[in-house]
């Protein structure tokens, strides 16, 4: 029955189901024809799988992230680095990357930064004549860094299915990201000249002071998040809600949300909810089943069997994430590989909180990937360009992506440093 369950799981994805469907309903019918099972196991374990306090952080960080984008918080971290910046040659697209490293200590969702503030950057890089390549391509590339510097809704996910440690996880993306940022703005200084990049416009060191002290409360974002989070303040469930509250506040202060706005947010970040929800409701019932067939075991002893190199199997492990994230939302896929995957690194002696990082960003790197990369479609609409456009301007930015990726394989200290410093090993 479970090779029946996993050849229907492979074709509803390929004939394009929800993923919820794709995954849930295999899962159901290997629990309706299995005798030894009750019927009711499937809706206790699809309970318990969304029943988790620290899920709690996931719809109250989607309603902070539009919160910011709709009532102005975003445009103010736009304008106040863009005023920071003045005459950089490329300075707009350093900006692109500062801001969302910024935004990504309060959203945590790649598309959150792609359709928020992504549609300020790239209105503002056309204005400055920048060639659409580079706007579309480093827009994608930088909205990547929310998932991994924290706050994070692809790491709570990963934390409530590896069991891990949430506070460790977030800290442990806070360096990935950074150098992500530190990647791509090396690359776009090498390519400056061979991409004409244009300057910024001049300003003086009164207009940088007005435009700082303008954003000043919505740049206290991050730090009150984070700070709150690794002081252990509030917990990263705590630290959600603080941040809808305070971008209320700041929204109401600013006077860019009316009610209209803020009933199309409430809805919208309901809609975001509900199908992240669903998609784990239905993998945690796949996960179980998956355990049950004691499928993991028999992964470990597998490769235990091959006598292949670590270094071989984590090869090939980056490879299938990789693949697996050109098709499959990263949600779903994190609750439906995780279980299997994850022994088979403990075996190999990798760190759950290591792997989890590298899981994240295999994963979100797919999400700029054709043919399913939630971002390209987010920037097509948002640009009003063809999804194949934006797939092929994102291409010259993959290398520095991929580098960061070969760098939390190989040296640990990348994700663990920070996590052992603030929490001890």
């Amino acid at each position: 029955m479970i090779t029946v369950m996993f050849i229907l799981l492979f074709v509803f994805l390929a004939l394009g189901f929800p993923v919820a469907i794709a995954v849930g309903l295999p899962s159901l019918i290997y629990v309706m024809f299995e005798a030894s099972i009750p019927d009711f196991i499937a809706i206790q374990r699809m309970i318990a799988g969304v029943n988790t306090y620290s899920l709690l952080a996931i719809p109250f960080f989607i309603f902070a992230a539009n919160l910011m984008n709709t009532g102005g918080i975003t445009n103010r971290i736009f304008n106040s680095t863009e005023v920071m910046m003045g005459r950089v040659k490329g300075g707009l697209a350093y900006v692109n990357i500062v801001a969302s490293v910024i935004f990504a200590g309060m959203s945590g969702a790649a598309i959150a930064d792609a359709g928020g503030l992504g549609s300020i950057e790239i209105k503002a890089m056309r204005a400055a004549k920048y060639d659409e390549r580079i706007t579309l391509g480093i827009t994608a590339a930088s909205s990547l860094i929310g998932p991994i510097i924290p706050p994070s809704m692809p790491i709570i996910v990963y934390g409530v299915v590896a069991s891990a440690s949430i506070g460790r996880l977030f800290a442990a993306g806070v360096i990935p990201g950074f150098i992500m940022a530190v990647a791509l703005a090396v690359m776009i200084f090498g390519f400056q000249g061979v991409w004409n990049l244009p300057r910024g416009t001049k300003r003086t060191i009164r207009e940088k002071i007005y435009s700082f002290r303008k954003a000043f409360l919505s740049l206290l974002t991050p730090v009150i998040i984070l700070g709150g989070i690794f002081t252990g303040f509030f917990t990263p469930t705590e630290a959600a809600a603080i941040a809808c509250l305070y971008s209320l506040i700041l929204s109401l202060l600013y006077r860019d949300l009316n009610m209209k706005s803020f009933i199309a947010t409430v809805r919208a970040s309901m809609v975001t909810t509900v199908q992240v929800l669903f998609i784990v409701a239905a993998a945690a019932l796949f996960s179980w089943i998956i355990a049950r067939e004691q499928i993991p075991q028999m992964l470990v002893a597998l490769v235990n069997s091959l006598g292949l190199s670590p270094w071989i199997v984590i090869l090939l492990m980056n490879l299938l994430l990789l693949v697996v994230g050109l098709f499959m939302e990263t949600v779903a896929s994190i609750n439906l590989l995780v279980p299997v995957l994850l022994p088979v690194m403990i075996q190999l002696g990798m760190d759950p909180i290591q792997f989890g990082i590298i899981i994240i960003l295999n994963l979100v790197i797919g999400t700029m990937t054709p043919p399913f990369g939630t971002v390209l479609f987010v920037l097509s609409s948002v640009a009003n360009v063809s999804v194949e456009k934006v797939a092929k301007s994102v291409l010259i930015f993959f290398p520095p992506l991929l580098i960061v990726l070969l760098l939390i394989n190989v040296f640990p200290a990348m994700t663990l440093w920070l996590p052992n410093l603030l929490f001890g090993k």
